[in-house]
């Protein structure tokens, strides 16, 4: 987390900083980010940044978290919709609020994708903390409630079900990233629904007299 000196500035200056600091790390990865190219454009001195964070690390775990409260607001209302909703509808909405956030806030999504494709295990680890188990989890609860509802097979891996969906789930970023100068937001659901029309049905032929549903 930064220094309190940082929460202490001015808010124009608090903002200047981050901008400066989002925009490095959406053009180059957290290895390759540089504190001298921040300070420069934020128009601080370097001896400044470390008064308020205590290193590169510091500052970038802060983004990720920021990004995770900017994503949060997307999918609040679907949190709240779980009873109304089945486990397909539900999947869909989660990764429907995931492309909004990411179209809004593309350096952010950038930076979140780029983060979790390039870094180790044991750096990912450190920045995350326990988050990417808990979205994991989140997805299990989810399929558990499935389940129970009769909507989901009994028969399948929870636990492998789960992490396979929410690696879907980045696999769907990256790929709206790609596409964000060409795609608009009904192509972006095209593809979606033609995602989750496998998770929903597999990809087995159904033989005659089988059910898709």
């Amino acid at each position: 987390m930064p220094k309190s000196t940082f929460f202490n500035l001015p808010e124009e200056k608090r903002e200047k900083i981050m901008e400066s600091a989002i925009d490095e790390f959406a053009q180059y990865s957290y290895q390759k980010g540089s504190i001298n190219r921040i300070v420069e454009r934020a128009e601080i001195a370097k001896g400044s940044f470390y008064q308020y964070f205590e290193d590169k690390k510091d500052l970038f775990k802060y983004i990720l978290e920021k990004s995770g409260e900017e994503k949060m607001v997307y999918l609040t209302h679907i949190i709240g919709d779980l009873d109304k909703l089945d486990f397909f509808h539900t999947i869909r909405e989660l990764y429907i609020g995931g492309i909004r956030f990411g179209q809004e806030h593309p350096k952010l999504a950038a930076i979140a994708d780029r983060f979790m494709k390039d870094a180790d295990q044991q750096l990912m680890e450190e920045m995350f903390g326990d988050s990417k188990g808990k979205s994991q989890m989140v997805f299990q609860g989810l399929l558990l409630k499935g389940i129970e509802r009769g909507e989901v097979d009994p028969k399948i891996d929870v636990e492998l079900v789960a992490m396979l969906i929410a690696s879907m789930s980045l696999s769907i970023s990256e790929h709206f990233l790609k596409e964000k100068n060409t795609g608009n937001l009904m192509d972006m659901m095209e593809v979606l629904d033609k995602m989750l029309y496998v998770i929903e049905h597999g990809i087995k032929v159904k033989k005659e007299g089988e059910k898709n549903d």
